[in-house]
């Protein structure tokens, strides 16, 4: 998740390119292929008109938020959640930025390996940081051996101060913007968040990750991970996946009940992985989806709610375009039902469409006239 631009190793071994996730159905296998064809059909289906009946699949439960943050006391009360062996989640709140929830929106986790810890994302603060690590300080022993951004926006890697003794990675495009628009991530959190930014820095991860040696497998302890490169919500969106325990890392990739953002986004690239991931779960080897934003589930549900909504939105600003509508007209514009109840509505929306509409109004405008 990004805020809006403000003024102010244990033993691991790398996989060759063709080993990959088993995730990917393995070209010839009839259930592989019958698989594939049924997720053709859906897509076909919800193409062909049967919006309603695909949007009514696309669900998922928001349970009762775990933590209640004390603002008086600057306490975000994180409460991980193991959701499957040996590996925890602290979630955020299904929501946008605001005070009164700390501004804690992600979701991070950590696998203890046996051998050691992995952590996955590390928030939007300092003090997130020190409070995440005194969490995972409470369950479990083992050192931390890696931590985790899986891209470049400010709450996957502005609690990183709290990490400073240990390796804190991400991709090398993400850290590059990590650098880039740090300063501007910290001015428009402290005007967002107030007093939990109290000491923040930008810190960057500090090793880059080269895409050029993904996917690469770590096996660690009981646990053999995979790191994978995909694009679309950012230039570099990491990927992590437990073959232990089929619980897959989406980042932000993947929001579930809530509006995605997009201030990085490439939306071909978005739904070109989305369809990645798709080919992932038929595999039947992914058991539970981790997005940054929304809440852990199984299935195809919120892969399919992200698809869904980048292909209303595209289509609502090349379609409005086309009719010639200003930008505070298509800001007027209701919702389609479907979308009405998620988080950050109608915020968000606004932010997508205050950022990208020009464009899709300069691109018309410079088309050639149609033949009459």
């Amino acid at each position: 998740m990004s805020a809006a631009p403000g003024r102010h190793q244990a033993s691991s071994q790398r996989s060759s390119k063709s080993e990959g996730l088993p995730m990917s159905a393995a070209p010839g296998r009839p259930q592989a292929s019958s698989q594939r064809a049924a997720i053709s059909l859906k897509r076909l289906l919800c193409a062909a008109g049967v919006a309603l009946a695909c949007a009514a699949q696309a669900q998922v439960v928001v349970p009762a938020a775990a933590s209640r943050p004390d603002m008086a006391r600057l306490n975000y009360d994180l409460q991980p959640r193991q959701i499957a062996p040996r590996t925890w989640v602290i979630e955020g709140a299904v929501d946008d930025f605001s005070r009164a929830n700390g501004c804690n929106i992600i979701n991070t986790a950590f696998i203890a390996t046996g051998a050691g810890v992995v952590v996955v994302n590390t928030g939007p603060s300092r003090l997130y940081g020190e409070q995440q690590r005194q969490a995972i300080e409470r369950i479990t022993r083992e050192p931390v051996l890696r931590v985790l951004s899986l891209n470049l926006h400010p709450d996957y890697f502005f609690g990183n101060q709290a990490w400073a003794d240990r390796p804190t990675e991400a991709l090398a495009g993400s850290v590059t913007g990590m650098q880039a628009e740090g300063p501007a991530y910290a001015d428009n959190l402290y005007r967002l968040c107030g007093d939990w930014m109290k000491g923040t820095e930008s810190t960057p991860a500090r090793n880059a990750i080269d895409a050029k040696t993904l996917p690469q497998t770590l096996r660690l302890g009981s646990h053999t991970l995979e790191l994978r490169r995909l694009q679309g919500h950012t230039a570099d969106d990491l990927v992590l996946f437990d073959h232990t325990t089929g619980v897959l890392f989406a980042g932000g990739l993947v929001f579930a009940e809530r509006v995605p953002t997009t201030p990085h986004a490439h939306f071909t690239q978005w739904l070109n992985s989305l369809d990645t991931l798709d080919q992932w779960l038929a595999s039947g080897t992914v058991k539970q989806i981790v997005p940054s934003h929304g809440p852990v589930h199984s299935g195809p549900a919120g892969v399919q709610q992200t698809r869904d909504w980048l292909r209303w939105m595209t289509r609502h600003m090349q379609d409005s375009a086309e009719r010639g509508l200003d930008l505070g007209e298509v800001l007027q514009a209701p919702v389609p039902e479907r979308f009405a109840r998620w988080a950050a509505q109608p915020a968000e929306l606004h932010r997508s469409l205050t950022q990208w509409y020009p464009r899709y109004e300069s691109q018309v405008l410079a088309a050639p006239p149609r033949p009459r």
